[in-house]
């Protein structure tokens, strides 16, 4: 009888060994494989931006057009918020301090401003 119980645990600890092992293999097959990088070349011995098609630079005279009708577009903005801060300006009191309005309305002035700015450098 030992023997008997002896093989037996033998078979179960066998085949649950052998569960297990097979449990790990499945488990390392559905494992996520690394995704290939959409940047890499497609062939590793052509140096980068070889392998790629030739850039294409937009045509600067387009670009200088819309950049001009941008900056004509806010320079109109800017004149307008100009006048409208030069009238709540005169309508206000003097003597009093210049209303939250009135200070925020000359920051966004000054923002646009320096956004003409720069557009206009570059």
């Amino acid at each position: 009888m030992q023997g008997t119980r002896r093989n037996a645990l033998r078979t179960l600890f066998g085949a649950a060994a052998a569960i297990i092992a097979l449990r790990r293999q499945v488990e390392a097959q559905r494992s996520p494989q690394p995704m290939p990088s959409p940047n890499a070349p497609a062939n590793e011995n052509i140096p980068a931006g070889l392998d790629s098609p030739e850039i294409i630079h937009p045509d600067r005279a387009a670009r200088a057009t819309l950049n001009r009708t941008a900056l004509r577009t806010d320079v109109e903005m800017l004149y307008r918020s100009a006048v409208e801060l030069r009238d709540d300006v005169l309508h206000t009191d003097i003597n009093a301090t210049l209303s939250l309005g009135v200070v925020k309305k000359a920051h966004d002035i000054e923002r646009l401003a320096k956004q003409i700015k720069e557009r206009a450098k570059g």
